[in-house]
């Protein structure tokens, strides 16, 4: 199985703040904001929503197609991708753009704050899915993440006329689109993932159920933040999956981006979803232990250890057999 991963392409800008945001805020005056935080510590990271994805499944060893948009300054970047087992040959170079970016801040009870620059991720929709298909042989599912908004409108639409399964993804993307738009971005889709918040905004901006969504996509995957994830599909039974237990809480970007990783991956090793959920639990396990989104390293035999200890030994005798 063959997924091509469409989505930011970013560098991260990652900042500590050693107090509560919270503190800062005055009730009566959140119409005025002006606010400077004096952080702390800097971390300059590799990131983006698709490159972040990517990433993971490479770790997984299940050879992702990276589709999205950068600039000039992608070069050590693509090298970075490139030895991490990701395809990145359809990665679209901006002549006029630098590569997107992302500034966020982190206070001490883990909230964030962030500001996201899409430079030349605009030009992402000028990427033909039926191009990539063309160069790779195939394309077996299509991961439209978080991206140019015309990008992803543009690569659902192509899906659905050449037949392509996708996954729906809007994260970051859904505070600026409007129903009409969330509609046409899920109709169809095989997956539809989202944390517990987007889920619940997703349905206010279509005025959707979520009986009426599940109806509209095969699969429903929303994450539960520290409790997990919970897998829909309808009429059949709901699937629940915790977190394995975490060595250290360091920090949280990424953490989304990895957990679909490690489902993606389940999806092309071909296992159960529960298994696949698992999975992506375990990986993101491993971003929120790291400062990062892409920093981890995934050693074999602790993975399976660890796995082992959360979900049991035949979950990972199960695993070990795709894990490279």
């Amino acid at each position: 199985m063959r997924i091509a991963v469409t989505g930011s392409i970013a560098t991260d800008h990652l900042m500590t703040f050693p107090g509560r945001f919270a503190d800062q805020l005055v009730a009566d005056q959140l119409h005025t904001v002006s606010l400077s935080f004096l952080v702390d510590q800097l971390e300059v990271r590799r990131g983006g929503v698709g490159a972040n994805i990517a990433f993971g499944m490479g770790q997984l060893g299940t050879s992702p197609v990276l589709v999205g948009a950068v600039g000039s300054d992608f070069a050590e970047y693509r090298a970075w991708l490139d030895r991490h087992g990701v395809d990145t040959q359809s990665v679209h170079i901006s002549e006029t753009r630098h590569t997107a970016r992302f500034v966020c801040t982190t206070d001490a009870d883990h909230n964030q704050i962030g500001s996201f620059y899409a430079g030349a991720m605009s030009e992402a929709r000028f990427i033909e899915l039926n191009t990539v298909a063309e160069r790779v042989g195939a394309i077996d599912l299509v991961s439209i993440g978080a991206d140019d908004p015309e990008a992803m409108l543009r690569h659902t639409e192509e899906c659905r006329t050449r037949g392509i399964p996708f996954a729906a993804d809007f994260s970051q993307q859904i505070a600026r689109m409007d129903g009409d738009e969330i509609r046409i971005l899920l109709e169809g889709a095989t997956y539809l993932f989202s944390n517990e918040y987007e889920k619940g905004l997703i349905e206010s901006k279509t005025g959707l159920s979520d009986a009426e969504i599940l109806a509209k996509v095969g699969h429903r995957v929303t994450t539960l933040g520290s409790r997990g994830v919970r897998v829909e599909r309808l009429g059949e039974p709901v699937i629940e999956v915790g977190c394995p237990e975490e060595e250290a809480k360091v920090e949280p970007t990424g953490v989304g981006d990895a957990f679909r990783a490690g489902f993606l991956s389940g999806l092309v090793w071909g296992v159960s979803l529960e298994r696949a959920a698992q999975v992506g639990c375990m990986l993101a396990t491993l971003v929120i232990e790291t400062v990062g989104t892409q920093e981890y390293t995934l050693q074999r035999g602790h993975f399976l250890e660890r796995f082992a200890k959360a979900y049991g030994d035949e979950a990972a005798a199960e695993v070990r057999v795709h894990l490279g």
